[in-house]
């Protein structure tokens, strides 16, 4: 097997409490749940996992808290042999998500930063030299300044950039700078774009004029919205599946996504991989639990496959 690429994430680490509850409480009220889940989470780790699911060398540059929950954290990026070298622990707490997930599938998300909070933007450049990776992951469940610097230094270096802005927020333009590619889905898009909320081909394409990004719009259950080379836009359905927890989607879209892009696969098909992934992980329950692996990662996307992607026995 050819080598393989190696990707930095410079992101966030969480312990996920997934409670699933027949629906949502009123204000006041106390339900009985359905079930619940202790998970591996935060945006940085989840799409850390599936690009090494995929094949990637993948190192994570996160902090973590002197608790039980980092001990957790790094035991389990050890399960999956993601480089933990370039981790720190920080007196304090780790970083925590509560999710609720209804019988739908839709999640609702409420994340405590903790130790995610205390990165160094000079311990995640520094990092990011010393890694000399193909390509650099980053979201916004860290201080932006740590992934300008992480940017910056990825930049120097030849290293490709892709920007997860999610949670929403509004982007440091220093960071925006350093972009080569901003992958939001719908909500975060139109925040970033000042846009209508379904994304529409103008607003894609009037977004990365004015930015000089390259840009993917995640769109859920529709797949996503490719901003082509040519300047047009081109949307990649998703397959249609019974749903029953998003929670982590989009993290299996941009790691698989960034994982085609570094093994140098057309972009076209690194954009069906992501909807292939993210879909296949809807299926079942939990964030990194639920991504797609040993054989059936290569009955995702057979094209692509037979131009690098793997399967894990």
């Amino acid at each position: 097997m050819a080598d393989q690429p190696r990707i930095a994430v410079v992101g966030s680490t969480m312990i996920d409490l997934i409670a699933y509850p027949p629906r949502v409480p009123a204000e006041g009220e106390t339900i009985q749940g359905r079930d619940f889940q202790l998970g591996f989470g935060g945006k940085g780790a989840n799409q850390a996992v599936m690009a090494r699911l995929l094949g990637a060398e993948v190192a994570m540059v996160n902090a973590l808290g002197d608790d039980v929950f980092g001990d957790m954290t790094v035991a389990n990026f050890e399960t999956f042999g993601i480089d933990g070298s370039h981790l720190v622990r920080v007196p304090g707490s780790s970083g925590v998500a509560s999710i609720w997930v209804e019988p739908d599938g839709t999640n609702r998300i409420i994340c405590v930063a903790g130790a995610n909070d205390a990165m160094v933007p000079a311990d995640a450049a520094r990092a990011v030299t010393a890694l000399a990776p193909a390509l650099v992951i980053g979201q916004f469940e860290i201080p932006q300044p740590v992934t300008t610097a992480a940017f910056s230094a990825a930049r120097s270096a030849g290293a490709v950039t892709v920007l997860n802005p999610a949670p929403a927020a509004d982007m440091d333009p220093d960071l925006l700078a350093v972009c080569d590619w901003v992958i939001p889905n719908e909500v975060e898009f139109a925040r970033l774009a000042d846009a209508s909320s379904d994304a529409t081909d103008d607003d894609i394409a009037a977004f990365a004029r004015r930015t000089g990004t390259r840009v993917v719009v995640t769109l859920g259950a529709r797949g996503a919205a490719l901003l082509g080379e040519d300047g047009t836009v081109r949307r990649i359905p998703a397959p249609a599946v019974a749903a029953s927890d998003t929670t982590g989607a989009g993290d299996a879209f941009v790691g698989a996504f960034a994982y085609g892009l570094a093994r140098g696969l057309d972009e076209v098909d690194a954009v069906r991989l992501g909807v292939r992934c993210a879909s296949d992980s809807v299926q079942r329950p939990g964030t990194q639990r639920s991504f797609p692996r040993d054989v059936e990662v290569g009955e995702l996307l057979p094209h692509a496959a037979s131009r690098g992607t793997r399967t894990l026995s």
